[in-house]
C-alpha cells in the first residue's frame, strides 16, 4: 500500500489554519499539536513498509512536548535508578559494532551486534535538544530500543514489534508504544483480521512480562557488553530463553 499522506493536510497548513483561529495562544499550541500528532498517526496507518519508520518518526517527536509524555517521565523517576539516568542525560560512547562483534558468543554486545548485522538494520539517533526530561528520555529508548528487543527476545517482525511496544507502556507508558499499538489494532482489523489473535497474544504477552521485569530503562547497557544476555535476563526477572525461545 502506498502512503496517502496527501490526503492529509501538512503540519504547515495545519499551522496556518489555527494561526487564524480565535484561540487563546496555549489552546492554539495545543491543537497545533494534537492535529500534528493526529496527522502523523494517520500516515503510519497509510504507509507501506518503506515509509514506516518515517511516519513512527514523526508520529514520536510529535509527543515529545506532550501532556502524556510529560506524566510517563515523572512517573517514571519514581524508581531512583532511572531518576539518576535521566536527571545525568546518561550518554554513552556511540556503538562500535566491529568491535562488540568480537565479544564472547552470547555476550550482550555480540548477539547485539550480530542482530543489527543479519538485519542491515543502522541506529540513527534522532536529533534532540535533551534540557528536558522527555526528549533525554525520547533520546534514550531509541538509542537503546535494538537492545531492549535482545533481552527481552521480541523479534523485529510487525507482531512482535507490537508486543515490545506492550512492553514499553508496561514499564513506563511510552506515548508512541500507546499509539503504536492502537495503529496496529485499527491496521490489524481494517486489514488482516486474520491475524488478530496473534496480535492479542504478543500484546498481552509484552504487558506481563513489562509488568513482572525490573525497569529496563535504569540499566547502562554499554557499562556491561561483556555480559551474557542471559545474565541480564535473569537480573531483570525475564525468561532466560526470551520470548518464545529467542
Amino acid at each position: 500500500m502506498k502512503p496517502l499522506t496527501s490526503a492529509y493536510p501538512s503540519i504547515t497548513e495545519i499551522r496556518q489554519s489555527l494561526a487564524i483561529n480565535p484561540f487563546p495562544s496555549g489552546e492554539r499550541d495545543r491543537n497545533v499539536q494534537f492535529l500534528t500528532m493526529l496527522k502523523a498517526f494517520f500516515s503510519l496507518l497509510a504507509a507501506d513498509a518503506d515509509a514506516d519508520l518515517t511516519a513512527v518518526d514523526e508520529l514520536s517527536l510529535s509527543l515529545v512536548d506532550s501532556d502524556a509524555y510529560r506524566l510517563a517521565a515523572a512517573e517514571m523517576q519514581r524508581d531512583p535508578d532511572v531518576a539518576a539516568l535521566i536527571q545525568e542525560r546518561y550518554q554513552p560512547p556511540t556503538h562500535d559494532l566491529d568491535r562488540l562483534i568480537t565479544y564472547p558468543v552470547g555476550s550482550l554486545g555480540q548477539v547485539y551486534a550480530a542482530m543489527l548485522q543479519d538485519s542491515g538494520f543502522e541506529r540513527i539517533e534522532m536529533p534532540l535538544d535533551l534540557t528536558t526530561d522527555t526528549a533525554y528520555v525520547e533520546y534514550r529508548w531509541q538509542q537503546t530500543h535494538d537492545l531492549w528487543h535482545v533481552v527481552t527476545g521480541f523479534s523485529t517482525d510487525e507482531i512482535s514489534e507490537i508486543g515490545l511496544q506492550a512492553f514499553y507502556l508496561a514499564q513506563f507508558r511510552l506515548p508512541l508504544a500507546g499509539m503504536l499499538v492502537a495503529n496496529a489494532l485499527i491496521g490489524t482489523t481494517l486489514l488482516a483480521p486474520e491475524a488478530m489473535p496473534d496480535l492479542l497474544r504478543a500484546i498481552a504477552l509484552g504487558w506481563e512480562l513489562g509488568e513482572q521485569a525490573k525497569p529496563l530503562f535504569a540499566q547502562r547497557w554499554e557499562e556491561a557488553w561483556e555480559k551474557p544476555v542471559r545474565q541480564w535476563r535473569a537480573e531483570l526477572g525475564l525468561p532466560l530463553e526470551g520470548v518464545l525461545g529467542r
